[in-house]
């Protein structure tokens, strides 16, 4: 499959985009990466829906998220049950 996407003038204002990738050893990865030379603008911490996420930049300023939800992220414990 390919994508093609036309050239613009002008880039969106704002936040840009994120994009999620889910690590299992988050925390591990983050340190692998740190030894690389990869800055982090957030280090591996607990969010209050229950995923330990890190946050950078790729070089175009798109949010990247490093994360792990484990269980919480289909079944966290506010889910109502069927």
């Amino acid at each position: 499959m390919f994508i093609f996407c036309d050239e613009v003038d002008v880039l969106p204002v704002g936040e840009g985009i994120w994009i999620y990738f889910e690590c299992e050893n988050l925390d591990q990865f983050v340190n692998q990466l740190q030894v690389k030379g990869i800055s982090f603008d957030e280090l591996p911490n607990d969010k209050p829906w229950l995923w330990r996420e890190a946050r950078l930049k790729d070089p175009d300023q798109n949010t990247l998220i490093l994360y792990f939800a484990g269980d919480n992220r289909l079944n966290p414990p506010w889910k109502i049950k069927d």
